[in-house]
């Protein structure tokens, strides 16, 4: 088949998949364009929102259309590495055994990440980055495709560890959930009180989304749309010469490399999933915030002044 041949493919399998994932989760159309958007970009994604928003559904609706091997790992204080992982055991020939975690499925939902310590959200690092482990000193490969979907609730909320940069780096989406609108509530209270169930449908297999992430990685991008990726991210740093005011005054740490990165693959992914052959700016503007919004930290006179990150993203363009 050839790639244009592809693109059409994926763009009718891709509005399709839409409308599966709609028969369970109402409105939040942003969120699961973000979130498929990391996934055909081959990216993990860190859902952002209080309790009750759907996030876990969301991410189980997700794996289901999408015919993947889904496993959820609720994190919790008292999680350790070997939860995750897994763990060598001797069986009864007195040899070591290693018992896969939870880590071995393709898409991993990863709830309330934030409630765990830094030493067990450390354990997730090599899976996300190397799509591998290191158990016992062996080494194993993760099936591919391989996403992490983590759910978090603020911060601000008691009993949570804030993730480090370096985890925060590796999400290549930090998406916000918001309250639905009144209209979307009521259709929810409908649907989820009535005792219908419905069934979503698998409309991809391992292999063809392997094909299409491919497909997105050869999608050609015109040179000023790299350059123009590299500098809004050059922007977000408040110590470099192109970085304005609003940046220097409120900004303490800017986005880092794998950023440009991420957003010339969100840009590809956001242009064939639209049809397009080749990415232009506004598909790097559409996909910024989800992609800096977790990368630039806030100093003190941004949270007194009550600025949003959005709001300094916006002034970047």
């Amino acid at each position: 088949m050839s790639d244009v041949a592809a693109v059409s493919q994926l763009v009718s399998k891709y509005n399709a998949l839409k409308q599966e994932i709609k028969k369970v989760i109402v409105g939040q159309d942003e969120v699961v364009d973000q979130v498929l958007l990391a996934i055909f970009s081959g990216g993990h994604a860190l859902l952002i929102g209080v309790p009750g928003l759907a996030k876990t559904l969301l991410v189980n609706t997700v794996a289901e259309a999408l015919g993947l091997q889904f496993k959820r790992i609720q994190f919790t204080p008292d999680l350790m590495p070997s939860d995750i992982l897994g763990s060598e055991i001797l069986d009864q020939n007195r040899e070591f055994k290693f018992i896969k975690g939870p880590i071995f499925a393709n898409i991993i939902l990863a709830d309330e990440i934030n409630r765990t310590p830094p030493k067990t959200q450390a354990a997730l690092l090599e899976a996300m980055q190397e799509r591998a482990v290191t158990v016992a000193g062996h080494h194993y490969k993760l099936d591919l495709p391989y996403f992490v979907l983590a759910t978090q609730n603020p911060i601000e909320q008691e009993g949570t560890y804030p993730l480090p940069e370096a985890q925060l780096d590796r999400f290549m989406f930090a998406i916000n959930l918001d309250y639905p609108s009144f209209s979307e509530e009521v259709e929810v209270v409908k649907s989820t009180t009535s005792g219908e169930t419905k069934k979503v449908n698998a409309l991809f297999t391992a292999e063809e989304i392997i094909e299409f992430q491919q497909l997105i990685r050869r999608v050609p991008v015109a040179d000023n749309v790299i350059e123009y990726a590299v500098t809004l991210v050059g922007k977000t740093r408040p110590k470099s010469q192109a970085a304005p005011e609003i940046v220097k005054n409120y900004i303490d740490w800017g986005a880092g490399p794998r950023a440009s990165q991420n957003l010339i693959l969100a840009a590809k992914s956001h242009a064939i999933l639209h049809g397009k052959y080749s990415p232009d700016i506004a598909d790097v503007q559409n996909a910024a915030f989800g992609i800096l919004r977790h990368r630039m930290i806030k100093n003190y006179k941004a949270e007194a002044e009550g600025l949003s990150i959005e709001e300094i993203i916006q002034s970047l363009f």
